[in-house]
């Protein structure tokens, strides 16, 4: 259970090596946190990721977990909550893709769906279900201010994350009243190995900013979190400006 600060004592991390879950998992772990779950491709990536956290007093298990295998989702994510109650669930994974290269090739677009969206909506389901039937929990999803408005620079990746930013939500309407509480975090552009040599935008963020907002959100029980905030004002002006003007806009 979550103790008086709204802190975790258990979390399941689903793409154990993000630079913003590891972020998060630190954050928590060096509050009150004391089991996590670490889910993702198995590799030197994950396993240093554990070992970071196992360094910081936590006791950490990794697990197989692929996005792009909803099939394998009950047996590889369900199974977790069988051993003792998960208090969080952040759902962190994701790609960008290569906008120029996906809009040449159907497949590698469709993959970016594929992990984004439908990795996410049968994993979310999932956790979902799991976390009504303990009672209680959070389940916290990486959006992105990308999904607000399509842009033509990236607008594979945003779609997809349009399409889990709308599932997120509707899921946190459907388990309203139920003790599981869902929140969905829309950061800006975020400096780490998914954004390397890219261009910065304005507002740019790090993944210890996007933790200390999760860490704060969860205190709040917010529904939609913004990182940082001032984004929230942008992108409601961005929302109502005229297509053919959005259009010229150096996005």
């Amino acid at each position: 259970m979550k103790d008086a600060f709204g802190t975790p004592q258990s979390l399941l991390v689903l793409g154990g090596s993000s630079e913003i879950a590891l972020a998060t998992a630190r954050r928590l772990v060096a509050r009150r946190t004391r089991t996590v779950h670490l889910a993702g491709r198995p590799g030197p990536a994950l396993e240093s990721a554990a070992a970071e956290l196992r360094d910081m007093g936590a006791e950490v298990h990794t697990h197989p977990f692929d996005a792009l295998d909803p099939g394998s989702h009950e047996e590889a994510v369900g199974k977790l909550f069988t051993s003792g109650d998960i208090d969080m669930v952040l759902l962190a994974f994701g790609i960008l893709g290569d906008q120029q290269r996906d809009e040449d090739d159907p497949l590698a677009a469709v993959r970016v769906a594929q992990t984004n969206y439908t990795g996410a909506v049968s994993a979310g389901l999932v956790c979902a279900a799991a976390l009504k039937r303990q009672g209680h929990g959070s389940l916290v999803v990486l959006s992105s201010v990308a999904g607000e408005r399509a842009r033509r620079a990236n607008f594979i990746y945003g779609s997809s994350k349009a399409g889990l930013d709308a599932f997120a939500q509707g899921l946190g309407d459907a388990l309203h009243g139920t003790g599981v509480h869902v929140m969905v975090v829309r950061p800006g552009f975020v400096r780490s190995r998914m954004t390397a040599g890219l261009k910065e935008a304005p507002l740019a963020t790090s993944p210890e900013a996007v933790a200390e907002a999760i860490e704060g959100g969860l205190r709040r029980r917010a529904e939609v979190v913004w990182v940082p905030g001032s984004l929230r004002v942008v992108m409601s002006a961005l929302r109502h400006v005229p297509r053919p003007v959005f259009r010229r806009l150096p996005l």
